[in-house]
């Protein structure tokens, strides 16, 4: 009997040791950049709302459940060639929002065989992944996607005003948590955090570790 014992603690303590490198890989800074993603509510994605912060060139989804907000994933992007709030087409500014109003994904499209063309001795080629989320900004062709022949410009300044992430992670933010409605919240440079931000990266962390 204390042999069988034995073996049972020895086990579970395996089993403690690979839940713990599992969690770890999924802590902010690995490489996909996801953190965990909350799985026990079901209908948690269409609470779930992005928020990108211009100032550290990252992607936020949150949700707000059991009265708390919740840090499910980060990404990191690139964001337009010039910074401030963008004032006309052309002008290669991403637009910024307030969160009272943010701007909303319109239209999610199958982005896998266009071309732009960058005008960079390249010609017209693949550049915006397998996604683009197209937003309402008040500005034409302004959305999220992917960074075909461009994944070094992530994290960076490089846009033309549309928001950048790797090919890979506009993949997972799209089937893990975008949805036509979904409120995108674009903070300008000069704009505070959330209040609810730190919170919320406290606690992935403390979960996490």
């Amino acid at each position: 009997m204390k042999k069988i014992l034995v073996i049972i603690t020895v086990l579970c303590a395996i089993s403690l040791c690979a839940t713990a490198q599992v969690v770890d890989q999924e802590t902010v800074g690995k490489p996909t950049d996801v953190a965990r993603i909350y799985n026990e509510d079901a209908g948690l994605k269409a609470k779930s709302f992005i928020v990108i912060n211009k100032k550290d060139l990252r992607l936020y989804v949150y949700a707000k459940g059991d009265g708390e907000f919740h840090l499910l994933a980060k990404f990191p992007v690139c964001l337009s060639k010039n910074k401030g709030q963008k004032q006309r087409k052309g002008d290669m500014k991403t637009p910024s929002c307030t969160p009272e109003k943010p701007f909303t994904i319109t239209q999610i499209q199958n982005a896998s065989t266009w071309k732009h063309d960058f005008g960079d001795g390249r010609g017209s080629i693949k550049a915006y992944g397998h996604w683009f989320l197209r937003l309402k900004t008040g500005f034409s062709g302004i959305g999220i996607h992917g960074s075909t022949n461009n994944e070094k410009s992530v994290p960076g300044r490089a846009s033309e005003g549309c928001i950048r992430l790797r090919d890979k992670d506009i993949i997972t933010l799209k089937e893990k948590f975008a949805y036509v409605g979904m409120p995108v919240i674009i903070l300008d440079e000069n704009q505070e955090g959330l209040s609810y931000e730190k919170y919320a990266h406290e606690q992935i962390i403390n979960q996490t570790k």
